[in-house]
């Protein structure tokens, strides 16, 4: 089912990993110091999300056309869902910071974006290796990223505990419960495209 060479929807996955992994970097290093800088994050990432929509746009339309696909349609189609969720959620956490005017993360939210930086790491590294049709050195990657997301869902929990146990402020409740559940959603996403791709390992294997 694979080539030694990757196929043209392999590329894609790769490229579009690629740029996932390109956001989730500048998701986690740009520091955000006033109202500024604070639009400056929610554009640029909304530049990204909206290149993530025109790379799934690509797909669907080559999806359509193509004869034969190295894994089967729907695992294409799933990976690339799955990614552009990811850089979805991203999104709509910078537009809650924009919204709510926060101009600085907090010990949970720095957590948060580190695991889901690691996880665009190891998704990177995953759609690379599938790319290459080696399917036997995924699983490990894609295990990696579901231990991320369980320490997303303890990190959700604890930041909600922090939350409700400190702040005093019912509209801060709000807003940072609503950025937490955002953040821990991403996770989920993150988690999302190991599914699809220990599903592709069985399939292939």
């Amino acid at each position: 089912m694979f080539n030694k060479k990757p196929d043209k929807f392999s590329a894609y996955l790769v490229d579009f990993a690629k740029h996932l992994d390109e956001t989730a970097d500048y998701f986690v290093r740009f520091k955000v110091k006033d109202s500024k800088t604070l639009r400056e994050f929610a554009d640029t990432v909304k530049q990204y999300e909206t290149a993530a929509d025109e790379k799934v746009h690509l797909i669907i339309k080559d999806l359509n056309q193509a004869f034969i696909t190295p894994i089967e349609r729907e695992d294409i189609m799933q990976l690339a869902m799955n990614l552009d969720d990811v850089i979805d959620g991203m999104e709509e956490f910078t537009a809650l910071m924009d919204i709510h005017q926060i101009f600085q993360s907090d010990e949970y939210i720095d957590q948060f974006t580190e695991y889901i930086h690691k996880c665009s790491k190891e998704i990177l590294l995953s759609i690379e290796l599938m790319a290459h049709g080696k399917l036997n050195e995924i699983e490990k990657h894609a295990i990696q990223i579901k231990d991320h997301e369980s320490n997303c869902d303890d990190l959700y929990r604890k930041s909600l505990k922090h939350l409700f146990q400190t702040e005093k402020d019912p509209i801060k409740v709000i807003q940072y419960k609503e950025i937490y559940e955002t953040l821990e959603e991403i996770a989920d996403y993150c988690q999302d495209v190991a599914s699809v791709m220990q599903s592709i390992i069985m399939k292939n294997a």
